[in-house]
């Protein structure tokens, strides 16, 4: 019996020790990686667990792979990585910008032009019909003196015409009004000139939109070809370099800034020497804007056209004025023409409630023209003034 006992247990023995060799034949082979089909191409021979690790010792535990050091960076691995700059902007061209937002401009002058046109073309004018006439222009920012010179002449040729048609009337209306404006001005802008870049100073009061007013014009000359250096002498606001600095970038013009508070006119200077180094075609400088009534502002603008004149001659001196205003920017530009020396104007928001006739009255009252004319908030909504545009647009077209 006890024989039986002892082969029962060989036997259990056994049994057990055959299950865990299997079990652990098995866990093996699930962990093995899976078999490489025929179409997958060997790996190269790789390295050993020594070559791996290098000179250093084997452990009693095992080899530790060391890290692999990373791969020198090429060329092409740089420009993958740096960001490629922003594609720059093409602004609409500059020639023909007035016709293009004529439609703009007429529909804010409508009242200013067809009432004239309604009131000289009766039969027979009254006294009280010439005192609607006079009231329209000076209602419409045309000015006093203009405003009796106008009155005048168009009451000369009524005389001679007789009758009248609504067609005769505005082409009267038109030789008046353009004799008024002035069509032998150049308003051009004045760049590049004996191989050094075109300087434009460019004031005003705050709020008649100055910055903005400096970006456009960079987009105004590059769209015609031009290479623009922005200047953001305005360091008392601290948004309005930033905002000229992305306004430049818009269109690929280098902007010149420098500390916060600091010293206007060394940004100004600095920015002209930009200017003549890159040579650009033109540097436009922003300056701060500045009531009229404060005397120390304006002798700084002053000093700013002095410091830049150490380096080039100023060009231009824009005064950017509010339409919307009316007979008050005549005031602003009056202490502005005596600080600096105004080349030519720029009227913003005329596409507004501004009065049609502000053109007239500041030409007579600076005595320089008017260059440009905003007509609206786009980034091309600055356009060149065009005195035949601009009267064609307060008038309407001809009747046929």
């Amino acid at each position: 019996m006890e024989y039986v006992y002892l082969i029962i247990a060989i036997a259990v023995v056994l049994f057990a020790t055959t299950g865990a060799l299997v079990g652990n034949t098995v866990r093996r082979r699930r962990r093995l990686p899976p078999a490489r089909t025929g179409a997958e191409t060997p790996p190269a021979v790789e390295k050993s667990a020594v070559e791996q690790a290098g000179s250093e010792p084997a452990s009693g535990v095992g080899l530790l792979e060391r890290p692999a050091a990373p791969a020198a960076r090429t060329a092409a691995d740089e420009t993958d990585v740096v960001a490629a700059p922003p594609a720059h902007e093409v602004p609409a061209p500059s020639a023909g910008r007035l016709v293009r937002l004529r439609a703009r401009l007429a529909r804010s002058q409508s009242s200013f032009g067809r009432g004239l046109l309604a009131l000289l073309s009766g039969d027979d004018l009254t006294d009280e019909d010439w005192d609607d006439v006079e009231s329209t222009l000076l209602l419409a920012d045309v000015g006093v003196t203009a405003t009796s010179e106008l009155v005048a002449a168009l009451k000369e040729r009524t005389a001679v015409l007789g009758a009248r048609s609504w067609s005769d009337v505005r082409d009267m209306l038109r030789d008046e009004l353009l004799a008024q404006i002035g069509t032998t001005a150049d308003r051009s802008l004045r760049t590049a000139a004996d191989g050094r870049p075109g300087v434009l100073l460019v004031v005003g009061v705050n709020g008649t939109g100055k910055t903005t007013t400096c970006g456009k014009i960079a987009r105004l000359l590059v769209a015609d070809g031009k290479s623009v250096v922005l200047g953001a002498a305005d360091t008392f606001r601290a948004a309005a370099a930033d905002q000229l600095e992305t306004w430049g970038g818009r269109v690929g013009a280098v902007t010149v800034r420098g500390a916060e508070g600091g010293d206007p006119a060394s940004v100004a200077f600095d920015a002209v020497k930009r200017g003549i180094a890159d040579g650009a075609d033109a540097v436009v400088i922003d300056t701060a804007g500045r009531l009229h009534t404060k005397v120390g502002l304006m002798d700084e603008l002053s000093k700013i056209k002095r410091v830049v004149t150490k380096q080039s001659p100023v060009d231009e001196v824009i005064l950017v004025l509010d339409a919307t205003t009316g007979q008050n920017a005549l005031v602003q530009a009056r202490v502005f023409t005596e600080a600096v020396d105004i080349t030519g104007v720029a009227l913003t928001k005329l596409d507004g409630t501004a009065k049609g006739g502000i053109v007239i009255a500041v030409q007579r009252e600076l005595g320089v023209p008017v260059k440009l004319v905003g007509l609206g908030e786009g980034p091309d909504d600055l356009a060149p003034f065009e005195p035949e545009g601009f009267v064609d647009a307060l008038l309407g077209d001809p009747v046929r």
